[in-house]
């Protein structure tokens, strides 16, 4: 090996190195327990992570391996949570070029915006190719709770597999799980350059058993429209059919929109969207909880 290859190969070596150690268990969502002799993650779970053997990964800390692939590189800065100047370093050093650039649309497409505005009243979201909650309207707070949108409830999948109440109100929780990862799935060979969408996958590889086992199926499926039903703690079990628009700007971007699914659920939906949109949740109890047993 030349000096000229082996400076910037020893370099990366040491560099993802360094990251590694500074990188603790539970930044990924592992359990920092058990008899650990690196005081940050091990070789194998961030191979693991970034979906390489190994073996390989030894080689390219230790500086002997050959020139990693952009897409490899960007799977092992997410693996790191490296920022977007440390995930720059690293393609430059690995490459000698600057990582491709990602089209990233934190905003939601107007087109989807506009739409989404002139639906008040029924439950309507747009998600990105990540699953990530780009905006909501009043009426999905009314059914998913005002939290949704925020917080751990800011990705559609996190909220699926790792919050303990999805699974109790989601009544076609499996159903609804599988066409996720199937969603995910299909978006990693879209999108193989996105370390955001590398980090909620494994996030979810991490957290959920059900999630890592059906990622292993290997499922691809575009979840388009289809029908679910939920556990509403003032509408009560509620059937809801669910139908997505794709964005016009070729961002990826999605709208959700839910629509009742029969009589009951139409007039319990529309109670809680009334509700919700003057603050009465109080009366809309009352109003709900007699309209159920008329």
């Amino acid at each position: 090996m030349s000096d000229r290859q082996s400076g910037p190969r020893t370099e990366l070596g040491a560099f993802l190195r360094a990251a590694r150690e500074r990188t603790l268990p539970g930044d990924i969502g592992l359990r920092a327990g058990g008899n650990r002799r690196t005081p940050g993650l091990r070789r194998q779970e961030v191979a693991e992570l970034a979906a390489v053997s190994i073996d390989w990964y030894i080689r390219l800390e230790q500086g002997r391996a050959g020139t990693p692939g952009s897409a490899v590189l960007d799977a092992i800065a997410g693996a790191l949570r490296l920022t977007p100047a440390e995930r720059e370093y690293v393609h430059l050093t690995a490459r000698g070029e600057a990582p491709p650039r990602r089209h990233v649309a934190s905003d939601p497409a107007a087109s989807l915006r506009a739409v989404l505005n002139g639906m008040p009243l029924l439950p309507a979201y747009i998600i990105d190719h990540r699953l990530d909650v780009l905006a909501w309207n009043s009426a999905a707070s009314a059914l998913f709770g005002d939290d949704f949108g925020t917080g751990p409830a800011a990705n559609t999948a996190c909220l699926t597999f790792l919050d303990p109440e999805s699974r109790r109100t989601q009544l076609s929780w499996e159903q609804f799980a599988r066409e996720t990862v199937g969603a995910l799935r299909s978006a990693s060979a879209r999108h193989r350059d996105d370390p955001r969408l590398h980090a909620v996958v494994a996030r979810l590889l991490a957290g959920s058993p059900e999630f890592a086992r059906w990622w292993e199926d290997r499922t691809v499926r575009e979840r388009s429209h289809g029908s679910k039903r939920l556990r509403h703690p003032l509408g009560g079990e509620l059937t809801l059919c669910y139908d997505q628009l794709a964005a016009t700007d070729g961002s990826d971007q999605r709208l959700m929109v839910l629509t009742p699914g029969d009589g009951a659920t139409e007039r319990a939906l529309r109670l809680l969207v009334a509700g919700y949109s003057q603050g009465a949740v109080g009366a809309s109890e009352q109003v709900l909880k007699a309209a159920r047993t008329a």
